[in-house]
């Protein structure tokens, strides 16, 4: 039983580690804090769902991912060009998706997925009477994730992708050098939206159902899996940190599987994720003021 708990996380985890490069992306990279990733998260699950109900699988993938694109050029389009704050931007888009997505599913909050074919039973007929039978939805996520992160670093180390980075750095710097940061900015939005609409979409075809609340929390989980990927790879360069943000994601869903082991009731769970944000957060200013504190101490004793 414990086995099958720590699989599951490790298929989560694999999961919401592509929201996890998005914020990686929009975060670290670009210096934008993006709001709007619960609706996002929900959109590309709802769009990934109503096209694979629809007969097409595959196709679900690519409309999710175009989903998450028009979703993040509205919320760079209210940054750059309308003048709302980063937070405000993302805040307006998430609420205004909450109604989108429940258009999107003709009125209700729950589509069943039980009849579908989706990606993950593509896989699972071509793995059956393999070794590798029981283990198509982890091997499906591994490559999903693994396909995201070779691309995200590869675009990353194009001149477009050198100015995206730049613009996080310094934006002043960027437009001195002719290159627009509102276009850069546009860009890296929409690409880190694509990602949490994947996603999205792979989770509910994981789950066979999608739920309107499938993606409240998510901006938390991502951010904290990053936070925790930071801690792990606080030195390196882009490719460790990118890999250490897919560790912290499968990290704190293993978390997540130890708190249900220990019998932690559902609801508490938001909790211990404000918690792991909180402790990631203040982990780097501890160990600042740590010599600090240390020297206070020896003084004191001095003193006495």
């Amino acid at each position: 039983m414990l086995l099958n708990l720590m699989q599951t996380a490790l298929e989560l985890g694999l999961l919401c580690a592509l929201t996890t490069l998005a914020l990686f992306l929009s975060y670290k990279m670009l210096n934008v804090c993006d709001l709007s990733t619960d609706g996002c998260f929900t959109l590309g699950a709802v769009v990934g769902a109503v096209v694979a109900i629809a007969g097409h699988p595959g196709l679900s993938l690519l409309a999710a991912m175009a989903a998450g694109v028009c979703s993040g050029f509205v919320v760079a389009l209210l940054q750059t060009r309308c003048g709302l704050n980063s937070l405000l931007a993302g805040i307006i888009v998430n609420t205004g998706l909450y109604s989108v997505n429940i258009a999107l599913m003709g009125g209700a909050s729950m589509l069943n997925m039980n009849k579908t074919e989706t990606v993950f039973s593509f896989v699972k007929d071509l793995l059956e009477g393999t070794v590798l039978s029981e283990q198509y939805r982890l091997l499906t996520a591994l490559v999903f994730v693994l396909l995201a992160l070779t691309a995200l670093l590869l675009f990353l180390r194009t001149r477009l992708g050198l100015a995206i980075r730049a613009t996080g750095n310094n934006p002043d710097c960027v437009r001195a050098s002719s290159i627009n940061p509102s276009f850069t900015t546009t860009v890296g939005l929409c690409a880190s939206n694509a990602l949490t609409a994947l996603s999205g979409c792979l989770l509910a075809q994981s789950q066979k159902a999608v739920d309107i609340n499938l993606g409240s929390g998510m901006v938390t989980i991502a951010l904290a899996a990053l936070l925790i990927g930071g801690t792990l790879v606080s030195k390196g360069g882009m490719t460790a940190r990118a890999l250490g943000a897919v560790a912290g994601a499968i990290i704190f869903r293993l978390i997540y599987a130890l708190a249900l082991r220990l019998h932690m009731p559902a609801f508490m769970l938001k909790l211990v994720s404000s918690v792991i944000v909180a402790l990631c957060l203040a982990l780097p200013y501890i160990r600042t003021q740590l010599p600090l504190w240390k020297r206070r101490r020896a003084h004191r004793k001095g003193e006495a």
